[in-house]
């Protein structure tokens, strides 16, 4: 009998029967007046009159009434370039240890997001809770004795002045608790290989050594991963080298895209569990096995409000208009994608985190991410988000028996009338004609305003493949592989040029 998994998944259970039942509505609460409380003496605060907004009837009006909105320009510019200097108490009491490098889906070069000791504490936090969820999955004593690959951006921080940065992942990994350490793969040395592609190289002659039982990261890099060690040691699925794999946790995209191709890799069904961890906090995580929501951390260092998400209220660069409204969580409602806002323990402040999100459970605070704001291709009121077009995907996926890992797509005018061209990742040869009538069909059923578009100013769908290498060699070429980085769903035409240039190279 697995005893020390059995002693671990007792105090898991234990931990899990003994939390609050207070609402997330109330959390909420609590944790804006602690932020705002902790905050009321820096520059930020002092500037913007937290003290008064605390003694507010309605401490959420008065705050909204104060505060603009941010996105990462505005704050870099007004705010976080003072504590790039090296000033204290700017937007968070004292300073940050750490900056968090985020190129995300846009952009060649990083933002730079503070990372304070309290934001690395609410992470944490955020993990052990996720942890103890692990108790309404029904996993088996033995696996909480395995070992968990973690497949992040590097470990070895770099020094940039006084502050240490590097992606959230290995901001993280470089934080983990010392009871965590034996369990962690691939170990601290292997972390710190900088180069992605040397770093796979490792883990892939190393993965024998090893008994994972579960594996996080982001899908695409995962998968690139578990084909290089199923390739080098010569096996059909990773079930080979790794018997008891029995979870992933997927981070930062949805793992429905994958799901199809993933399964290929495998020789068993493996849990999936969903996370949200951005540069700016921990988010949310999937707390039961009956959905695939994430229910957002209401009770940990982050404050979050909610945009409904209209075309009036996104500016061409993707940043909110100062009129747009606002709601709080006890006034969402399902039927609504909104546009997210944070206010954190690292002194983010009404800030626009750039994702869209829909709530599929009010009560519980359980949500799905949509897309980006950057992301909704809205040409001629089609009024697409991301997870409309992976709801179509899916459709064809099923329907050609294909998988559809990859893609992204643009709105392009040929001889005067706009065209949606799609770049679809996969090794299928079904006839792109069949691709783009089944597609266009697809999201025609799916959403109503891009069945107007179709009918009006939408001349039509073209539809391109390329293997699903391609998209991993743009990021690599773009940006850098593996960690945080994601696809851009979404191209303006000016990129979506450079990416036909370099699918044609």
């Amino acid at each position: 009998m697995a005893i020390l998994g059995s002693i671990i998944k007792s105090a898991i259970d234990l931990k899990d029967s003994l939390s609050s039942d207070s609402s997330p509505v109330t959390e909420q609460q609590v944790v804006l007046r602690d932020l705002l409380e902790q905050a009321k003496d820096t520059a930020f605060g002092k500037y913007y009159g937290f003290s008064n907004i605390l003694e507010s009837d309605c401490v959420s009006d008065a705050f909204a009434k104060a505060i603009p909105f941010y996105d990462y320009h505005k704050m870099k510019r007004e705010w976080w370039c003072k504590v790039e200097d090296g000033l204290e108490d700017i937007v968070w009491p004292g300073k940050p240890h750490y900056f968090a490098l985020s190129s995300g889906t846009t952009g060649k070069k990083s933002k730079r997001i503070p990372v304070t000791d309290a934001m690395i504490t609410a992470i944490r936090n955020a993990g052990i809770q996720q942890v103890s969820a692990l108790s309404n999955f029904d996993l088996p004593a033995d696996f909480f004795e395995k070992e968990i690959m973690m497949l992040g951006s590097s470990t070895d921080l770099s020094e940039r002045d006084e502050f240490l940065e590097g992606e959230i992942s290995g901001i993280s990994a470089s934080n983990i608790p010392f009871w965590f350490k034996g369990y962690y793969k691939p170990g601290e040395d292997i972390a710190k290989i900088d180069d992605w592609d040397q770093r796979i190289q490792t883990i892939a002659e190393r993965a024998k050594e090893w008994d994972i039982g579960a594996l996080s990261g982001i899908p695409s890099w995962m998968e690139l991963m578990l084909k290089k060690v199923i390739e080098y040691h010569g096996a059909k699925t990773i079930h080979d080298i790794w018997p008891n794999l029995q979870v992933f946790t997927s981070g930062g995209v949805a793992f429905q895209p994958y799901e199809k191709s993933f399964n290929l890799l495998l020789d068993k069904p493996i849990t999936v569990i969903d996370t949200y961890l951005a540069s700016e906090g921990f988010i949310a995580f999937q707390q039961r096995p009956d959905t695939t929501a994430m229910k957002l951390v209401t009770d940990n260092g982050i404050y979050f409000e909610f945009v409904p998400f209209k075309p009036e209220y996104i500016l061409e660069d993707g940043s909110l208009s100062q009129k747009a409204e606002v709601v709080t969580l006890d006034n969402v409602t399902t039927d609504q994608d909104y546009v997210l806002l944070m206010s954190t323990a690292s002194g983010t402040w009404r800030y626009l985190i750039g994702d869209t999100i829909a709530f599929t459970d009010v009560e519980k605070a359980e949500i799905i991410i949509t897309g980006r704001t950057k992301f909704f291709l809205n040409v001629v009121g089609s009024q697409l988000s991301v997870n409309k077009m992976d709801t179509a995907l899916r459709t064809l996926e099923q329907k050609f028996d294909i998988e559809i890992p990859e893609f992204t797509v643009a709105a392009v005018q040929k001889e005067g009338a706009f065209y949606h061209h799609w770049y679809l990742g996969t090794e299928s040869d079904v006839d792109t004609g069949k691709l783009r009538d089944a597609l266009d069909e697809a999201l025609q059923e799916a959403n109503k305003n891009y069945r107007v578009a179709r009918s009006k100013s939408l001349k039509g769908v073209i539809v391109s493949t390329v293997p699903p290498e391609k998209f991993n060699d743009w990021n690599g070429k773009n940006k850098k592989k593996g960690g945080q980085v994601k696809m851009a769903r979404v191209m303006k035409e000016e990129k979506f040029k450079e990416w036909q240039a370099f699918v044609g190279e």
